[in-house]
Order: C-alpha cells, then sequence, then structure tokens
C-alpha cells in the first residue's frame, strides 16, 4: 500500500472516540444510536474524500484497523462501510432537515401525507442542493437560519428523524432498491406506521406497492360519496391492481377457487390489503325479505371504522357487477353497521377492466365503491412445467452429493 495519507493517523484516532462515545451512551446495537454512528463514519469518509482523496485501500485499511480495535463490535466490514458512506450521501444534512420539516408536517396534519410525499423533487436521486433551493423558496425570510440549520447535522436532529425510526437492514435495502426519495421517504413512513419488517419490505418494494398504492390513479367515488378527510384516507388505502402472488390459479379458475385460497391464507392476503382490515368472514350471510344472499368476503377496517365489503370476479369489469356490490352495501349498512361506524365501502376486485368504462359505470351509485384489478402467480406452462425435476428428483440429488 502506498505511504498513509498524513492525517489518517488523527482522523482513525478521531472514529475510535466517536465509537467509544457511543459505547458509553448506549449499546452499540441500539438502533438509533448505531445509525447515528454508522453516519457519522460515512460522512467522515465522504468528507476525507473531497480534502484528501480517500479510496479503496484507505477503507480497506479502515475497516481492518476499526475489527482489530473493536473485535466484539460487528458491522465494521470494508462491505458495511461502504454501505455507511452511501448511507450518509444519500441523507446529507439538507436532506435531514427536509425529512424532518416533512414528517413534522404530517405529523400534525396526517392528511398531508400524499401532498408533501409529492412534492418531492425526484428529477436527481442526490438532489440536496434542489432540497435546499426547495426550502429556500418556501421559506425566503428565514434564508439565512435555514442555510445555517442545512450546513451541519447535529446528533438530535438525527435521533429525532424519520431516517433513526428504522434499522439498519431496514436502510440497506432501501439503498440498494430505491432511486428515488419520493419512494424513499414514504417507504420510511410506511414502515415506521405499520411496522413491517425487513422481510415484508423487501416484498412490497418488489410488487410495487408504492406505485400502486401512491402513483395509481384508483377507480372509486369516494369523493362524492364520503365526507372528508375519510374519503382522502380511503382512497389513499386502496391499490390497484391488489397482487395475491400466494395464489395457484388454475387457467379457467373461478371465483371460489381465488376465494378459498386467499381464505386458506389469510395472513398473506391481510398483508396485501394493506394495515387495519379484520377479517370478518366469507360467504357471509345475509337474510333480505326472507332471502339468503352471501356476500364473497367482509372485512372491517379499523382506522376507516367501517366495514368492507369485497367481492371477486374471476373476468373483466362488467357495469352489472356493481349492482350485486351495491346491493350488499346497503345491506350491510342497514343490517350490521351501528351508529359508531362509518358507511360501508364496496371493493370490486376483477381479473382486468376497462378504466372509461368502470368510471363512467360508477356515476349514479351514492354508496362508497372502488374497482381494482388483481392478479397472482402465473402458472407454470405445461411444457415447460415437464421439464422440471419433481421435488423426489431434487432430494435424491442433494442427498447424493
Amino acid at each position: 500500500m502506498k505511504q498513509l495519507p498524513n492525517n489518517y493517523s488523527e482522523i482513525f484516532k478521531q472514529l475510535k472516540e466517536k465509537i467509544a462515545q457511543s459505547q458509553i451512551k448506549t449499546v452499540i446495537a441500539a438502533n438509533k444510536q448505531m445509525l447515528w454512528l454508522y453516519w457519522q463514519i460515512g460522512n467522515e469518509i465522504i468528507e476525507q474524500k473531497k480534502l484528501q482523496g480517500w479510496g479503496a485501500k484507505i477503507i480497506d485499511k479502515l475497516s481492518a484497523d476499526l475489527r482489530s480495535e473493536f473485535p466484539k463490535i460487528k458491522g465494521f466490514s470494508v462491505r458495511n462501510i461502504l454501505y455507511m458512506k452511501q448511507f450518509a450521501e444519500i441523507y446529507s444534512p439538507e436532506i435531514i432537515y427536509n425529512y424532518n420539516k416533512l414528517w413534522q408536517a404530517i405529523i400534525k396534519n396526517p392528511n398531508q401525507l400524499i401532498e408533501k410525499i409529492k412534492s418531492i423533487d425526484n428529477k436527481n436521486f442526490e438532489f440536496p442542493q434542489q432540497a435546499v433551493a426547495e426550502i429556500q423558496k418556501s421559506d425566503n425570510q428565514n434564508i439565512e437560519k435555514v442555510q445555517q440549520a442545512v450546513a451541519e447535522i447535529t446528533e438530535q436532529n438525527f435521533l429525532n428523524s424519520p431516517i433513526a425510526s428504522i434499522t439498519w437492514s431496514h436502510h440497506v435495502i432501501l439503498i440498494n432498491k430505491i432511486k428515488n426519495y419520493q419512494q424513499n421517504f414514504w417507504y420510511i413512513l410506511n414502515t415506521i406506521e405499520n411496522g413491517i419488517s425487513r422481510n415484508v419490505l423487501i416484498h412490497q418494494i418488489e410488487t410495487n406497492l408504492f406505485e400502486r398504492q401512491i402513483e395509481q390513479k384508483k377507480t372509486t367515488n369516494f369523493t362524492k360519496t364520503l365526507p372528508e378527510p375519510q374519503s382522502d384516507f380511503a382512497n389513499y388505502l386502496m391499490k390497484d391492481p391488489y397482487i395475491f402472488d400466494f395464489v395457484q390459479a388454475k387457467e379457467k379458475a373461478d371465483e371460489r377457487n381465488i376465494e378459498e385460497q386467499l381464505v386458506n391464507q389469510i395472513t398473506k392476503f391481510l398483508l396485501e390489503l394493506g394495515q387495519g382490515f379484520a377479517f370478518v368472514g366469507k360467504q357471509y350471510h345475509l337474510k333480505v325479505s326472507d332471502k339468503d344472499f352471501f356476500i364473497d368476503l367482509l372485512f372491517y377496517h379499523i382506522k376507516l371504522h367501517c366495514y368492507v365489503v369485497v367481492e371477486l370476479k374471476a373476468k373483466e369489469f362488467d357495469p352489472g357487477d356493481l349492482g350485486q356490490l351495491n346491493f350488499y352495501v346497503a345491506a350491510v349498512d342497514g343490517q350490521i353497521k351501528s351508529e359508531k361506524d362509518n358507511p360501508t365501502i364496496g371493493l370490486l376486485l376483477c381479473k382486468e377492466k376497462n378504466q372509461v368504462v368502470a368510471e363512467y359505470s360508477l356515476q349514479g351509485y351514492k354508496s362508497p365503491i372502488s374497482i381494482a384489478e388483481y392478479s397472482f402467480s402465473e402458472l407454470i406452462p405445461e411444457n415447460i412445467k415437464s421439464n422440471l425435476p419433481s421435488i423426489k428428483e431434487i432430494e435424491d440429488k442433494l442427498h447424493e452429493l
């Protein structure tokens, strides 16, 4: 290795002191302190790269020295230190300031969530200067104050940010899989709000949950049939399409086959529906004027404080499907809903829909209704399936190995 930079020993000593201070303050595994430490290390590397041209060899040396000095502490591998650098690059002081400001606004008024998400400039993933410009634009009277606030980041600023409220493993997933701030900020908030695990976060990103829940235009009549802010919240909770990737449906699957599989894997089904849905029953029996009727699936949404009627159609959307759903919604309102409950919502899930036809079909209905598509795991074609090894063949092969 070529000669170390003149200030390497001093910088290494300072990092040792920061790590030691972090150990004294709290156990290093404590999430917020660990993230703050990782951010400081990453930020120091960024600064030294600018000043001294630190490169891969110095990071290799830093990793080895930190592991030698703190053998009981995990997390100082070269790979993880490089993640720390990316972590500090993504969450620059400007971005932390901006995230905190957005988060506080959303906490004060949750109905501003979508508005605040869409206000984030997405043209460039690394946009700290753009963020500063936006902040300055909205706070022209306090530009100096804002510039000072974003020039440096204090421990308390960091620890109070949404960034410090999820785990390092969640951040690594976001670093690897998300490339813009709108999605990054929303997935962080969604993880905090709903206690999303690492594996669930991966699944949500891979199934494009942000696009399906935030970006996709929903086919509903909520604004005309529900009071604010319930209409906005109900619209936010809906997705399009819903992805039931745990369902293995036959080529000519009917509603009962799909419904049975959804109920058999109700935990996964509820996960896809979203936080707050409680399962009431399938083929839920209603008696109206001595006639028997059966709702495909009935739920109650804890946050919306209302029943949700779900009807499945294993075919393309047809305007006539809404008549039956509207009847079920009215019947639930008349027979089950209490005075404390909000109006019942109907959700029609179909294999596909023509957007214009669906929007026209909703006109005139006074019950709150949403129309969405769904998809599930595609079947393996028979000509491919026949060439795949059986479970027994795989087990035999593993046994040989």
